[in-house]
């Protein structure tokens, strides 16, 4: 048997690594975000000593969950607003709507940027919290409400049916989520249609 090569080792670090952090988040909804490192090796399916190789606190793990997860929702974002020219009219903010809720319902780490910003990041430490709120407006909420072109509250609301909704997915075990109906209730939240 031959020895792994540098590279190969590297591919099965980084492996672990997003394996850590997909039970990590999953792990987050379990225990209500009380999770510590035992509870993300068992949710991982691995040993403590191999999360704990990769991560020796909690904090550092919702840290890097969170990096993952604004850069996806980030990706999401741009991919759906950069195509599109002019106004948006519903057509297209529903369709974004259902593109998120895909994502967050394939993707803990996305929806959990999301869950948190709704909490304000309560479950960071303190002197986190200011920081990940700024990220969150910056990345994603303000470009959101300008292309929306929403000054009022009601891309809040939006969001909040969204975030609502798919903690049933996560919190209530509801293996699928009606993202048509849901994203639906969005934008009567948005247009604040009855």
């Amino acid at each position: 048997m031959c020895p792994r090569t540098k590279e190969q080792n590297e591919l099965i670090r980084m492996q672990r690594r997003e394996q850590i952090l997909d039970a990590a988040a999953r792990a987050y909804f379990r225990t209500g975000g009380s999770f510590d490192i035992r509870d993300v090796a068992r949710e991982a399916e691995l040993g403590y000593g191999t999360v704990y190789h990769y991560y020796a606190t909690r904090h550092s793990l919702i840290e890097d969950v969170l990096v993952s997860g604004f850069e996806r929702c980030e990706l999401a974002l741009a991919e759906w607003a950069s195509p599109r020219g002019g106004s948006p009219d519903d057509t297209s903010i529903f369709t974004y709507c259902k593109a998120l809720l895909r994502l967050w319902r394939s993707d803990a780490r996305a929806y959990l940027v999301y869950k948190m910003a709704a909490e304000h990041y309560a479950g960071l430490p303190e002197k986190d919290r200011h920081a990940a709120k700024k990220q969150f407006m910056e990345r994603l909420y303000i470009p959101l409400r300008a292309f929306v072109r929403r000054e009022d509250d009601s891309v809040d609301h939006m969001l909040a049916v969204l975030v609502g909704c798919c903690g049933l997915h996560y919190y209530a075990g509801t293996s699928e989520l009606d993202v048509d109906r849901i994203a639906r209730l969005a934008i009567q939240a948005l247009t604040k249609e009855s």
